[in-house]
C-alpha cells in the first residue's frame, strides 16, 4: 500500500501538472487586480450552456491562484458548460517566520470578494459569455474554494445586518462541493492546512465571533441542492470533515448528497487526467442539465 503522504504527493503533482489555459475573456468585478472573472465558453459550440463558477483552493493563501484551477476549468468547457472562474484576495502581506506557511485569508475582505464576484457573475457572462445560461448555475469550488462554494450559497441565511446577506437565496440550480473545508469546529480539531481556519478568521481572539457568519455548518440548511465530492484516502482535508458537515445538515432537516471516491486523495478531483475529474463533472451534469 502506497504511503499516504507519497500518494498525496503524487496526486498533487500530476494535479499541478498541466499548463495553465488561458480563457477566453476576463472582466472585473472591481478595482483591485484580484477582482477579476475568468470566462471559458464552451468547446462544443453550444448556443445556450449550464453556468458553472469555480472557485479555486489553496487555504486562502495567496501562493494559490485561480491559475492552478484553469485546467480543470477547461476541462469543464470541454464538457459543454460555459465556465467562470473567480479570483479572489487571499492572504495579507502580514511576515511570517522562515519556513512557516503564508497567512492564510483576509477579514474581510476574501469574502467582500467572493460575495461582489457571485452578485456580478450573471451580468458579466450576459456581456463578455452570451453562450451562458443564467438560469442553469451551478456553484462549484476545491478545498478552501469548496469552503467559499458552500458559504457563498448560504448568504440569505445570514443574519439580518450582515453586509453578505442575500434577501433571498441566490438563483443557483447547486453547489458542487470538492474536499471542501466545509465544518470549521472538526477542521480546526485535526488542523486542516496548519491552522488556516483560525488565520481566515483573523486569529483565535476574533474566531468566535466571526465563525457563525462564516462557517457552512453553521448556515444551514439552506434549500439549495448540495453535493459534497470526497476521496476515502485524503489527508488534506480528511473525510471526517465532510462526514460532520453532512451530519450538522441532517440535524437541520437537511439532506446533503455525498459521494465517496475510493483509492483518491486530495487533488485527483480537479485533475483532469484522473477519473475522479470525470465524476465530478458528472455531478455538476446532474444538478445543471
Amino acid at each position: 500500500m502506497l504511503d499516504p503522504a507519497a500518494r498525496d504527493a503524487a496526486e498533487e503533482a500530476s494535479a499541478f501538472s498541466h499548463p495553465a489555459v488561458a480563457p477566453d475573456v476576463t472582466a472585473a468585478y472591481g478595482e483591485h487586480p484580484d477582482q477579476v472573472v475568468d470566462f471559458y465558453a464552451p468547446r462544443g459550440g453550444q448556443q445556450r450552456a449550464p453556468l458553472v463558477i469555480t472557485l479555486h483552493g489553496g487555504a486562502w493563501r495567496a501562493p494559490y491562484d485561480r491559475l492552478h484551477l484553469t485546467p480543470f476549468t477547461d476541462f469543464l468547457a470541454r464538457r459543454g458548460f460555459a465556465v467562470a472562474n473567480v479570483e479572489y484576495r487571499r492572504g495579507g502581506e502580514i511576515p511570517r517566520p522562515r519556513g512557516t506557511d503564508p497567512v492564510a485569508g483576509r477579514w474581510p475582505e476574501t469574502f467582500d470578494d467572493v460575495a461582489a464576484a457571485l452578485d456580478a457573475v450573471p451580468e458579466l457572462a450576459a456581456r463578455h459569455l452570451p453562450q451562458a445560461d443564467p438560469r442553469r448555475i451551478v456553484l462549484t469550488g476545491h478545498s478552501a474554494g469548496g469552503h467559499l462554494a458552500l458559504w457563498a450559497a448560504a448568504r440569505h441565511v445570514l443574519p439580518v445586518g450582515s453586509p453578505w446577506r442575500l434577501p433571498a437565496p441566490p438563483a443557483l440550480r447547486g453547489v458542487v462541493a470538492l474536499a471542501p473545508i466545509a465544518h470549521f469546529e472538526r477542521a480546526v480539531e485535526l488542523g486542516v492546512c496548519g491552522g488556516a481556519v483560525i488565520q481566515l478568521l483573523g486569529g483565535k481572539e476574533e474566531f468566535d465571533a466571526r465563525v457563525r457568519s462564516v462557517d457552512p455548518a453553521s448556515l444551514l440548511p439552506t434549500g439549495i441542492a448540495t453535493t459534497l465530492v470526497q476521496g476515502r484516502e485524503d489527508v488534506v482535508v480528511p473525510q471526517a470533515v465532510a462526514d460532520a458537515y453532512v451530519e450538522a445538515a441532517a440535524l437541520s432537516g437537511e439532506t446533503v448528497g455525498l459521494t465517496l471516491l475510493e483509492d483518491v486523495g486530495h487533488f485527483p478531483l480537479i485533475d483532469p487526467a484522473a477519473d475522479a475529474c470525470a465524476v465530478v463533472a458528472e455531478e455538476i451534469a446532474q444538478l445543471a442539465w
